[in-house]
């Protein structure tokens, strides 16, 4: 019995203290302590946060329409893969073997898209933008600025026009999202550079004039950027949909087969599995290479005219 009064005590007292509480806190949101109904107490919860905050606003869904806008977007956009492969042709010349032509094809096509398609979205990143109310600006905010929207979908230039197709299936990439726009700064000005002096020298090894000596090097420096782009573009794409993925895919758009298979699938698996096949031949590469060396170091250090029996 003693132990049950102890804890109604301990329960009255307590119960007290919170009674106590909320009335200060009412006095604090300046609202009638007397006088105490339903409309008020929810009225206090939204100001000391003990109700659940407002989602924050969805981007609309937009279904696809073939217009002529979304004809030259899809057009320029392919058009480098074919651009890629005379590029391949052209430059590359002699008995270069299949696999060093494949090469050349990605790389260029990757340096391609770098440059012309991902570069122009960086700049509508940093000075394209809108206008705005400060109090309309939701965090995080971009650059600083709270009086400006900034992103692709606040111009009117052909090149902003191709990212405010793309973000009908992901909204972020016609706005500023901090996390794209990180990934994308290593992509355009690191990766495209990269994938341009993989193309340098395969171009150079194709040649046959040079020294032996000189194409080793060249092919090492070759399989050792080759590796480092590969990588880098695969830990790219991991960074640019995981945090999606994670939070619900909220601005991503599979509503369309369109959106779903041709513009997130058909156009980001490319950086998946071209990288992954890279890095399978510059396995094989490094593994012959080694091999070939340890091969040599053993018949030269067992077969000396020095050495004794």
């Amino acid at each position: 019995m003693a132990f049950k009064d102890a804890l109604e005590s301990l329960w009255t007292a307590s119960n007290g203290h919170y009674h106590h509480a909320l009335q200060s806190l009412k006095a604090l949101a300046g609202l009638n302590i007397t006088n105490t109904t339903t409309e008020t107490l929810a009225s206090l919860d939204s100001q000391i946060g003990w109700s659940n905050p407002p989602e924050p606003p969805t981007m609309p869904f937009i279904p696809f329409t073939l217009d002529l806008g979304t004809g030259f977007s899809i057009a320029f956009a392919l058009c480098l893969m074919p651009t890629a492969y005379l590029l391949g042709e052209r430059l590359i010349t002699g008995t270069f073997n299949q696999r060093g032509r494949l090469l050349f094809m990605w790389h260029a096509y990757d340096a391609l898209t770098h440059l012309f398609i991902e570069g122009p979205f960086l700049y509508h990143c940093f000075f394209s933008y809108s206008t705005i109310s400060p109090s309309h600006n939701r965090g995080p905010i971009f650059l600083n600025q709270k009086d400006r929207a900034y992103g692709a979908t606040y111009s009117n230039w052909p090149t902003a026009r191709l990212w405010q197709e793309y973000a009908k299936a992901d909204h972020r990439w016609g706005g500023a999202d901090s996390t794209v726009i990180s990934i994308e700064l290593l992509t355009v000005f690191l990766g495209g550079p990269a994938a341009v002096y993989i193309c340098y020298l395969l171009w150079k090894i194709s040649n046959q004039s040079i020294p032996a000596r000189e194409r080793g090097a060249l092919r090492g420096r070759l399989w050792m950027t080759s590796i480092a782009l590969a990588t880098a573009e695969l830990y790219g794409g991991f960074m640019t949909f995981c945090p999606e993925w994670l939070t619900g895919s909220s601005a991503l758009d599979t509503s369309s087969w369109v959106y779903m298979l041709f513009y997130l699938l058909f156009f980001n698996i490319l950086w998946v599995f071209a990288p992954i096949w890279v890095l399978w031949e510059a396995f094989r590469e490094l593994k012959a290479s080694f091999s070939k060396a340890e091969t040599s170091s053993g018949s030269s250090s067992g077969s000396g005219p020095g050495k004794k029996r």
